[in-house]
């Protein structure tokens, strides 16, 4: 085979070289162009990030705000209305030392129970107003000392259980509030239906998963009472938490299951 030319071969040699250069040069641009958009796309991201930390800001310091004014509103109504409730409540007593009259007695007794419920009342207030409470330990602990409460002069007998509970689960002030809110309309109306002489709190939890069961040994719920307000007021609130409430109504015995997601 003949060899080239020299100018030809070095014609040849240099096209190559500028082709390699080319190459080179575009694949080099390509690079330049990919850091570019990845620090484009890293300065976005970085940007994105700063804007939702301000916002999460925002938000941590408008919950502080709104914990700071439930905290003051619950420390006027102790100071105020626990004193005012109070001071009723001695008033009434000293009268009630002075009367002779029958109906005027009894007026004084109503006046008495009133001033109580009223107390009991805004203790509960308090506590939900509290936000050292939104915790899964002090909901059951609360829930289990107002049971205990609410039915010490009756003959029904409150026990209580529990289940792979961590006390220390935060829990949201509305949560608290429905749960607590079913438990309460559950104990009443065990208390005026069920003709119940025992009552059980079962409390479990499975990860995020947590379950109330409240259990009597009563007489039962027809399938009128089923549809009461109480009972649709209990589902409606487990509803509010994407929650579900279950009754189950033996005979004897009630028990109902209220299961929400943490």
């Amino acid at each position: 085979m003949k060899q080239l030319p020299d100018t030809i071969r070095l014609a040849y040699i240099i096209a190559v070289i500028l082709l390699i250069t080319f190459v080179i040069f575009i694949v080099l641009i390509v690079v330049l162009y990919n850091k570019r958009q990845l620090f484009f796309i890293q300065q976005q991201q970085l940007k994105e990030a700063e804007h939702q930390n301000q916002l999460l800001q925002k938000e941590l310091e408008k919950q502080k705000v709104l914990e700071q004014e439930r905290e003051r509103i619950s420390h006027d109504m102790h100071d105020d209305l626990g004193a005012g409730i109070s001071a009723l409540k001695l008033q009434a007593e000293f009268l009630k030392q002075k009367a002779e009259d029958d109906d005027l007695l009894n007026d004084i007794d109503e006046l008495l129970k009133t001033s109580e419920e009223m107390n009991i009342s805004m203790r509960e207030m308090l506590w939900s107003l509290n936000s050292g409470n939104d915790t899964l330990g002090s909901f059951i602990d609360y829930a289990v000392l107002y049971t205990g409460n609410f039915l010490k002069k009756t003959k029904i007998i409150v026990y209580s259980e529990y289940e792979n509970i961590i006390a220390e689960t935060p829990i949201s002030t509305e949560m608290r509030r429905n749960l607590f809110l079913c438990l309460k309309e559950a104990v009443n109306n065990i208390y005026k239906h069920s003709r119940a002489n025992s009552l059980k709190l079962s409390f479990s939890q499975e990860e995020n998963n947590f379950s109330m069961k409240i259990s009597d040994n009563g007489k039962g719920i027809s399938d009128v009472h089923k549809e009461g307000n109480g009972l649709r007021n209990m589902k409606r609130r487990m509803s509010e938490l994407s929650g579900d409430c279950t009754i189950i109504s033996g005979n004897p015995g009630t028990r109902l299951v209220f299961k929400t997601k943490l």
